[in-house]
Protein backbone atom coordinates (compact mmCIF):
# COMPACT_ATOMS: atom_id res chain seq x y z
CA UNK A 1 0.00 0.00 0.00
CA UNK A 2 1.44 3.44 -0.91
CA UNK A 3 1.55 6.03 1.66
CA UNK A 4 -0.91 9.16 1.03
CA UNK A 5 0.37 12.38 2.99
CA UNK A 6 -1.16 15.66 2.51
CA UNK A 7 0.70 18.94 3.33
CA UNK A 8 -1.82 21.79 3.95
CA UNK A 9 -0.65 25.46 4.46
CA UNK A 10 -2.79 28.25 4.27
CA UNK A 11 -1.60 30.87 2.56
CA UNK A 12 -0.07 34.01 4.18
CA UNK A 13 -2.44 33.28 7.28
CA UNK A 14 -2.61 35.78 9.23
CA UNK A 15 -2.46 38.88 6.60
CA UNK A 16 -5.11 36.87 5.04
CA UNK A 17 -7.39 36.87 7.75
CA UNK A 18 -7.27 40.45 8.55
CA UNK A 19 -7.86 40.98 4.74
CA UNK A 20 -10.88 38.75 4.87
CA UNK A 21 -12.04 40.13 7.66
CA UNK A 22 -11.19 44.27 6.50
CA UNK A 23 -11.85 43.75 2.61
CA UNK A 24 -10.16 47.45 2.20
CA UNK A 25 -6.42 45.61 3.12
CA UNK A 26 -7.00 43.23 0.18
CA UNK A 27 -4.09 43.94 -2.68
CA UNK A 28 -2.22 45.87 -0.64
CA UNK A 29 0.96 45.01 1.26
CA UNK A 30 -0.37 44.29 4.56
CA UNK A 31 2.45 43.64 7.86
CA UNK A 32 0.93 41.81 10.94
CA UNK A 33 3.10 42.40 14.06
CA UNK A 34 5.47 44.77 12.81
CA UNK A 35 4.19 48.10 13.89
CA UNK A 36 5.12 51.32 12.53
CA UNK A 37 7.10 53.20 15.00
CA UNK A 38 7.18 50.38 17.09
CA UNK A 39 9.83 47.85 18.63
CA UNK A 40 9.42 43.73 17.87
CA UNK A 41 9.41 42.10 14.80
CA UNK A 42 6.87 41.23 12.13
CA UNK A 43 4.76 38.46 12.47
CA UNK A 44 3.68 37.56 9.13
CA UNK A 45 2.84 39.42 5.98
CA UNK A 46 0.92 39.55 2.40
CA UNK A 47 2.56 38.22 -0.47
CA UNK A 48 2.13 41.99 -1.95
CA UNK A 49 4.55 43.05 0.96
CA UNK A 50 6.72 40.06 0.19
CA UNK A 51 7.57 41.52 -2.53
CA UNK A 52 9.41 44.21 -0.73
CA UNK A 53 11.94 41.99 0.56
CA UNK A 54 9.32 41.78 4.10
CA UNK A 55 9.53 38.38 5.65
CA UNK A 56 8.55 37.29 9.00
CA UNK A 57 10.95 38.04 12.27
CA UNK A 58 12.10 40.70 10.73
CA UNK A 59 12.40 43.85 12.81
CA UNK A 60 9.71 46.62 12.29
CA UNK A 61 12.40 48.95 11.64
CA UNK A 62 13.42 47.27 8.79
CA UNK A 63 10.02 46.32 7.59
CA UNK A 64 9.54 50.24 7.45
CA UNK A 65 12.39 51.27 5.63
CA UNK A 66 11.61 48.52 2.90
CA UNK A 67 7.77 48.99 2.60
CA UNK A 68 7.28 52.35 3.90
CA UNK A 69 3.69 52.58 2.37
CA UNK A 70 2.61 49.09 3.97
CA UNK A 71 -0.42 48.57 6.43
CA UNK A 72 1.10 47.48 9.91
CA UNK A 73 -1.47 45.75 12.01
CA UNK A 74 -1.12 44.61 15.52
CA UNK A 75 -1.29 40.56 16.18
CA UNK A 76 -4.93 39.06 16.98
CA UNK A 77 -4.09 35.77 17.80
CA UNK A 78 -7.00 34.70 19.22
CA UNK A 79 -8.48 35.22 15.76
CA UNK A 80 -6.28 33.06 13.76
CA UNK A 81 -6.54 30.68 16.50
CA UNK A 82 -10.58 30.72 16.51
CA UNK A 83 -10.10 30.62 12.24
CA UNK A 84 -7.36 27.97 12.44
CA UNK A 85 -9.89 25.35 14.42
CA UNK A 86 -12.13 25.85 11.97
CA UNK A 87 -9.91 24.75 9.66
CA UNK A 88 -8.48 21.89 11.19
CA UNK A 89 -11.86 20.83 12.11
CA UNK A 90 -12.53 20.64 8.26
CA UNK A 91 -9.19 18.71 7.42
CA UNK A 92 -10.41 16.23 10.07
CA UNK A 93 -13.98 15.59 8.26
CA UNK A 94 -11.52 14.04 5.21
CA UNK A 95 -8.51 12.10 6.79
CA UNK A 96 -8.49 9.91 9.91
CA UNK A 97 -5.05 11.70 11.34
CA UNK A 98 -4.65 15.39 11.15
CA UNK A 99 -1.28 16.50 12.66
CA UNK A 100 -1.00 19.97 13.27
CA UNK A 101 2.12 21.05 12.77
CA UNK A 102 1.47 25.17 13.03
CA UNK A 103 -1.42 27.34 13.67
CA UNK A 104 -1.51 27.16 9.80
CA UNK A 105 -0.31 24.19 8.54
CA UNK A 106 -1.33 19.84 9.16
CA UNK A 107 -0.61 16.93 7.75
CA UNK A 108 -2.94 14.55 6.89
CA UNK A 109 -2.26 10.88 6.68
CA UNK A 110 -4.72 9.22 4.09
CA UNK A 111 -2.92 6.44 3.63
CA UNK A 112 -5.39 3.69 2.42
CA UNK A 113 -8.69 5.64 2.18
CA UNK A 114 -8.93 6.44 -1.71
CA UNK A 115 -11.89 3.56 -1.91
CA UNK A 116 -13.54 5.96 0.69
CA UNK A 117 -12.65 9.22 -0.24
CA UNK A 118 -11.33 8.90 -3.87
CA UNK A 119 -8.43 9.39 -5.13
CA UNK A 120 -5.83 12.49 -3.40
CA UNK A 121 -6.03 14.96 -5.68
CA UNK A 122 -9.70 14.94 -6.13
CA UNK A 123 -9.91 14.89 -2.38
CA UNK A 124 -7.37 17.32 -1.78
CA UNK A 125 -10.02 19.79 -4.42
CA UNK A 126 -12.83 19.24 -1.52
CA UNK A 127 -10.75 20.23 1.10
CA UNK A 128 -9.36 23.65 -1.12
CA UNK A 129 -13.53 23.96 -1.84
CA UNK A 130 -14.52 23.76 1.90
CA UNK A 131 -11.82 26.16 3.24
CA UNK A 132 -13.00 28.78 0.81
CA UNK A 133 -16.44 28.23 1.22
CA UNK A 134 -15.98 28.17 5.08
CA UNK A 135 -13.20 30.67 5.80
CA UNK A 136 -13.03 33.09 2.19
CA UNK A 137 -9.40 31.92 2.33
CA UNK A 138 -7.43 29.83 0.41
CA UNK A 139 -5.54 26.64 1.08
CA UNK A 140 -2.24 24.91 -0.79
CA UNK A 141 -2.03 21.60 -0.45
CA UNK A 142 0.86 19.28 -1.52
CA UNK A 143 0.87 15.51 -1.94
CA UNK A 144 3.82 13.03 -1.43
CA UNK A 145 4.09 9.20 -0.14
CA UNK A 146 5.78 11.41 2.57
CA UNK A 147 5.38 14.19 4.71
CA UNK A 148 8.33 16.25 3.11
CA UNK A 149 7.63 15.83 -0.42
CA UNK A 150 4.46 17.11 0.55
CA UNK A 151 5.70 19.71 2.44
CA UNK A 152 7.70 20.61 -0.54
CA UNK A 153 4.50 20.32 -2.58
CA UNK A 154 2.31 22.48 -1.00
CA UNK A 155 4.79 25.43 -1.88
CA UNK A 156 5.02 24.16 -5.45
CA UNK A 157 2.66 25.91 -6.84
CA UNK A 158 1.28 28.85 -4.04
CA UNK A 159 -0.50 30.74 -3.60
CA UNK A 160 -4.07 28.63 -3.85
CA UNK A 161 -1.82 25.40 -5.34
CA UNK A 162 -2.69 21.78 -5.98
CA UNK A 163 0.25 19.62 -6.46
CA UNK A 164 0.81 15.68 -6.14
CA UNK A 165 4.33 14.05 -6.34
CA UNK A 166 3.83 10.79 -8.39
CA UNK A 167 4.94 7.73 -7.28
CA UNK A 168 8.80 6.86 -8.97
CA UNK A 169 9.51 10.59 -9.92
CA UNK A 170 10.11 12.30 -6.68
CA UNK A 171 13.97 12.24 -7.40
CA UNK A 172 12.90 14.36 -10.66
CA UNK A 173 10.59 16.42 -8.13
CA UNK A 174 13.11 17.22 -5.73
CA UNK A 175 15.97 18.27 -8.85
CA UNK A 176 12.86 20.61 -10.08
CA UNK A 177 13.37 22.55 -7.24
CA UNK A 178 16.51 25.03 -7.10
CA UNK A 179 18.65 23.86 -3.99
CA UNK A 180 18.72 26.85 -1.86
CA UNK A 181 14.25 26.82 -2.00
CA UNK A 182 13.93 23.14 -0.95
CA UNK A 183 13.01 23.64 2.90
CA UNK A 184 15.22 23.28 5.71
CA UNK A 185 17.96 25.00 3.58
CA UNK A 186 18.54 28.49 4.42
CA UNK A 187 20.86 31.34 3.49
CA UNK A 188 23.79 30.15 5.92
CA UNK A 189 23.56 26.99 4.70
CA UNK A 190 23.27 27.14 1.06
CA UNK A 191 26.14 29.55 1.52
CA UNK A 192 28.63 27.03 3.14
CA UNK A 193 26.90 24.30 0.42
CA UNK A 194 28.35 26.74 -2.06
CA UNK A 195 32.04 27.25 -0.69
CA UNK A 196 31.58 23.39 -0.85
CA UNK A 197 30.87 23.51 -5.07
CA UNK A 198 27.64 21.92 -4.10
CA UNK A 199 24.69 23.63 -5.80
CA UNK A 200 22.06 20.85 -6.67
CA UNK A 201 20.53 17.79 -5.10
CA UNK A 202 21.84 15.75 -7.59
CA UNK A 203 25.67 16.67 -5.94
CA UNK A 204 24.27 15.65 -2.98
CA UNK A 205 23.26 12.38 -3.69
CA UNK A 206 26.68 11.74 -5.67
CA UNK A 207 28.33 11.76 -2.23
CA UNK A 208 28.96 9.28 0.09
CA UNK A 209 27.60 10.30 3.66
CA UNK A 210 31.49 9.95 4.89
CA UNK A 211 32.41 12.70 2.51
CA UNK A 212 29.04 14.37 3.21
CA UNK A 213 29.84 14.00 7.41
CA UNK A 214 33.28 15.20 6.90
CA UNK A 215 32.49 18.23 5.01
CA UNK A 216 28.87 19.49 7.43
CA UNK A 217 29.14 17.44 10.26
CA UNK A 218 26.67 14.69 11.40
CA UNK A 219 23.38 16.32 11.77
CA UNK A 220 23.28 18.24 8.80
CA UNK A 221 24.96 15.83 6.01
CA UNK A 222 22.37 12.97 7.27
CA UNK A 223 19.24 15.85 6.75
CA UNK A 224 20.85 17.10 3.30
CA UNK A 225 21.18 13.20 2.80
CA UNK A 226 17.46 12.62 3.28
CA UNK A 227 16.65 15.91 1.47
CA UNK A 228 18.30 15.15 -1.56
CA UNK A 229 16.60 11.72 -2.00
CA UNK A 230 13.19 12.76 -1.02
CA UNK A 231 12.86 11.35 2.01
CA UNK A 232 11.46 12.66 5.13
CA UNK A 233 14.34 14.13 7.79
CA UNK A 234 11.46 14.33 10.33
CA UNK A 235 9.88 17.38 10.22
CA UNK A 236 6.99 16.85 12.72
CA UNK A 237 8.44 14.45 14.77
CA UNK A 238 6.89 15.92 18.03
CA UNK A 239 3.62 14.79 17.82
CA UNK A 240 3.55 10.97 17.01
CA UNK A 241 2.85 10.48 20.40
CA UNK A 242 -0.80 9.82 21.46
CA UNK A 243 -2.42 12.64 23.18
CA UNK A 244 0.23 15.11 21.80
CA UNK A 245 -0.20 18.71 20.80
CA UNK A 246 1.79 20.86 19.35
CA UNK A 247 3.50 23.54 17.61
CA UNK A 248 6.30 24.55 15.71
CA UNK A 249 7.60 27.40 13.64
CA UNK A 250 10.67 27.63 11.10
CA UNK A 251 11.72 31.06 10.99
CA UNK A 252 12.73 32.22 6.91
CA UNK A 253 16.35 33.56 8.50
CA UNK A 254 18.10 31.68 11.19
CA UNK A 255 17.61 33.22 14.94
CA UNK A 256 19.99 34.61 17.29
CA UNK A 257 18.03 37.58 18.89
CA UNK A 258 16.59 36.25 22.21
CA UNK A 259 13.51 38.27 21.96
CA UNK A 260 12.46 37.34 19.20
CA UNK A 261 12.53 33.41 20.63
CA UNK A 262 11.16 34.66 23.59
CA UNK A 263 8.24 36.28 21.11
CA UNK A 264 8.04 33.00 19.00
CA UNK A 265 7.77 31.11 23.08
CA UNK A 266 4.36 33.22 23.78
CA UNK A 267 2.85 33.27 21.06
CA UNK A 268 3.67 29.08 20.96
CA UNK A 269 2.55 28.58 24.75
CA UNK A 270 -0.57 30.30 24.21
CA UNK A 271 -1.26 28.62 20.79
CA UNK A 272 -1.31 25.15 22.89
CA UNK A 273 -2.92 26.24 25.78
CA UNK A 274 -6.02 26.95 23.89
CA UNK A 275 -5.93 23.85 21.94
CA UNK A 276 -5.18 21.86 25.02
CA UNK A 277 -7.77 23.72 26.80
CA UNK A 278 -10.43 23.40 23.62
CA UNK A 279 -9.98 19.30 23.76
CA UNK A 280 -10.44 19.43 27.38
CA UNK A 281 -7.26 17.51 27.71
CA UNK A 282 -4.53 18.32 30.37
CA UNK A 283 -0.17 17.60 30.68
CA UNK A 284 2.20 17.55 33.17
CA UNK A 285 4.97 17.19 30.50
CA UNK A 286 6.16 20.59 28.42
CA UNK A 287 8.26 19.56 25.63
CA UNK A 288 10.68 22.27 23.68
CA UNK A 289 12.20 21.47 20.44
CA UNK A 290 14.83 23.66 18.64
CA UNK A 291 16.91 22.89 15.14
CA UNK A 292 19.75 24.78 15.02
CA UNK A 293 21.51 25.96 11.55
CA UNK A 294 23.92 23.42 11.91
CA UNK A 295 20.46 21.09 11.00
CA UNK A 296 21.05 19.63 14.30
CA UNK A 297 17.70 18.94 16.57
CA UNK A 298 17.02 18.62 20.08
CA UNK A 299 14.55 18.42 22.75
CA UNK A 300 13.97 18.57 25.92
CA UNK A 301 11.13 18.65 28.61
CA UNK A 302 10.00 18.64 31.78
CA UNK A 303 7.68 17.48 33.89
CA UNK A 304 5.82 18.68 36.95
CA UNK A 305 4.02 17.19 39.51
CA UNK A 306 0.73 18.90 38.46
CA UNK A 307 -1.25 19.59 35.01
CA UNK A 308 0.17 23.15 33.37
CA UNK A 309 -2.64 24.87 34.41
CA UNK A 310 -2.13 28.48 32.13
CA UNK A 311 -0.83 29.79 29.19
CA UNK A 312 1.75 31.67 31.29
CA UNK A 313 2.91 28.74 33.38
CA UNK A 314 3.74 27.05 30.20
CA UNK A 315 5.58 30.08 28.74
CA UNK A 316 7.96 30.47 31.70
CA UNK A 317 8.31 26.94 31.48
CA UNK A 318 9.37 27.04 28.16
CA UNK A 319 11.83 29.88 28.40
CA UNK A 320 13.42 27.88 31.03
CA UNK A 321 13.72 24.87 28.80
CA UNK A 322 15.24 26.93 26.14
CA UNK A 323 17.80 28.59 28.86
CA UNK A 324 19.18 24.99 29.48
CA UNK A 325 19.19 23.75 26.06
CA UNK A 326 20.35 26.85 24.05
CA UNK A 327 23.94 27.79 24.76
CA UNK A 328 23.69 30.93 21.98
CA UNK A 329 26.59 30.09 20.22
CA UNK A 330 24.31 29.38 16.81
CA UNK A 331 21.30 30.56 15.60
CA UNK A 332 17.97 28.92 15.88
CA UNK A 333 16.41 27.80 12.52
CA UNK A 334 13.14 26.34 14.14
CA UNK A 335 11.99 26.11 17.19
CA UNK A 336 8.55 23.99 18.91
CA UNK A 337 6.45 23.54 22.28
CA UNK A 338 4.15 20.82 22.82
CA UNK A 339 2.71 19.01 25.39
CA UNK A 340 3.32 15.46 25.96
CA UNK A 341 1.47 12.61 27.56
CA UNK A 342 -1.75 14.58 27.65
CA UNK A 343 -4.83 13.33 29.62
CA UNK A 344 -8.13 13.55 27.78
CA UNK A 345 -9.85 13.80 30.71
CA UNK A 346 -9.33 17.02 31.48
CA UNK A 347 -8.91 16.64 35.12
CA UNK A 348 -6.17 18.08 37.04
CA UNK A 349 -5.16 17.44 40.53
CA UNK A 350 -6.11 19.98 43.23
CA UNK A 351 -3.21 22.23 44.83
CA UNK A 352 -3.56 22.97 48.41
CA UNK A 353 -3.73 26.38 48.43
CA UNK A 354 -4.98 28.89 45.47
CA UNK A 355 -2.74 29.18 42.73
CA UNK A 356 -2.00 32.68 40.37
CA UNK A 357 -2.06 29.96 37.39
CA UNK A 358 -5.56 28.17 38.33
CA UNK A 359 -6.88 32.13 38.23
CA UNK A 360 -5.14 32.91 34.70
CA UNK A 361 -6.35 29.28 33.47
CA UNK A 362 -10.41 30.63 34.78
CA UNK A 363 -9.54 33.58 32.66
CA UNK A 364 -8.33 31.98 29.38
CA UNK A 365 -11.45 29.45 29.61
CA UNK A 366 -13.31 32.50 29.75
CA UNK A 367 -11.15 34.18 26.68
CA UNK A 368 -11.76 30.85 24.81
CA UNK A 369 -15.46 30.99 25.09
CA UNK A 370 -15.95 34.39 24.57
CA UNK A 371 -13.78 34.01 21.64
CA UNK A 372 -15.74 31.39 20.43
CA UNK A 373 -18.85 33.17 20.61
CA UNK A 374 -17.91 37.08 19.23
CA UNK A 375 -16.13 36.35 16.13
CA UNK A 376 -15.47 40.39 14.87
CA UNK A 377 -14.36 41.32 19.20
CA UNK A 378 -11.92 38.82 19.68
CA UNK A 379 -9.86 38.76 23.49
CA UNK A 380 -5.53 39.05 23.18
CA UNK A 381 -3.26 38.86 25.56
CA UNK A 382 -1.42 42.93 25.39
CA UNK A 383 2.06 41.28 25.22
CA UNK A 384 1.23 39.64 21.95
CA UNK A 385 0.75 43.55 20.94
CA UNK A 386 3.47 45.40 19.68
CA UNK A 387 4.85 47.59 22.39
CA UNK A 388 6.48 51.22 21.96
Amino acid sequence: MQNVFFCADMDAFFASVEQHDNPDYKGKPLIVGGMEGHRGVVSACSYEARKFGVHSAMPSSTAHKLCPNGIFVPVRMARYKEVSDHIMEIFSRFAPEVIQNSIDEAFLDLTGTDRLMGPPVEVASKIKACVKEETGLTVSIGIGENRYLAKLASDYRKPDGLYQVEKGKEIEFIDSIPLKKLWGIGKSTYSRLEKSGITSAAQIRSFSSTILEGIFGKGASDFLSAIAWGKDPGICSMEHKSRSISNEITFDQDVGDYAVLRETLLGLSHQITFRLLKKGWSSKTLALKIRLDNFSTSTIQVTQDNAFTSAEEVFQASLALLQKKWDRKRNIRLIGLGFQNADETGKTQLQLFDDIHEKQNKVEKAVLNLNSRFQNNQVIKAALLKKP
